[in-house]
């Protein structure tokens, strides 16, 4: 994992975790909740046509429920950032305690309703895609270079192009992990664990930032960029 720095300090090491849990929330919803993403826009935009041309296993109403429900967070997430404009840590740390009241409702609602009937699943897509479009606007107001947590094309595209950045190759390598961590535990345990273990994830980002955030005065990482 990439150090801290002095621009960006422990924003570094937080959003890597959160790459993690996107890998783990898209395993969760493409496994099991109807070939569906609900942090890869860029996959359910391609479903949508692929779905609407016929294609067998794919829904179009759950691709565009998952872009709704991941515009309408990136809308809050954009609210969210611009009522915390001065202060880094304060805007990840709320971020991500609402992200996670997020998750936590997706993962009881996994263990007590299952995810089988319709109104669960898009519940749970509803949720999930909430709370990932909430997380990509935010990351997006941080400015934390080579970051996305949520999108890999371009920052493949840069590792292997420029031939530099390890940020890059942390990137894609978290995002991998927390897939094979997802695909691992939905397919050989249950939809509810691997949740718990995307919303153990959060709330360690949650407080290890909140705490980092409470220094007086603000360190410079915390600044606007």
């Amino acid at each position: 994992m990439p150090t801290p720095d002095p621009e960006h300090g422990p924003l570094v090491p937080m959003l890597l975790v959160l790459t993690v849990v996107t890998g783990v929330v898209d395993a969760v919803s493409y496994l099991e909740l109807g070939h569906v993403f609900v942090a890869n826009m860029t996959g359910n935009v391609v479903f949508l046509g692929f779905a609407l041309a016929g294609a067998a296993n794919l829904s179009a109403t759950a691709s565009l429920a998952a872009l709704a429900a991941f515009l309408l967070g990136a809308l809050a997430g954009g609210h969210l950032a611009r009522r915390l404009p001065g202060h880094r840590g304060h805007l990840l740390a709320a971020a991500v305690a609402v992200q996670s009241a997020l998750v936590a409702a997706a993962t009881v609602l996994a263990a007590v309703a299952g995810h089988t009937s319709e109104p669960a699943r898009y519940t749970l897509i509803g949720l999930l895609g909430f709370a990932m479009g909430g997380q990509n606007a935010v990351v997006r107001a941080l400015k934390v270079p080579d970051l996305t947590t949520t999108v890999l094309t371009m920052t493949i595209t840069a590792l292997a192009a420029d031939r530099t950045g390890p940020r890059r190759l942390a990137s894609a390598v978290w995002m991998f992990a927390g897939a094979l961590l997802g695909a691992l535990l939905v397919l050989h345990a249950d939809i509810p664990l691997a949740l718990a273990l995307a919303l153990a994830l959060l709330l360690a980002v949650a407080a290890l930032t909140h705490r980092a955030a409470r220094t007086v005065p603000a360190p410079a990482w915390t600044h606007p960029r």
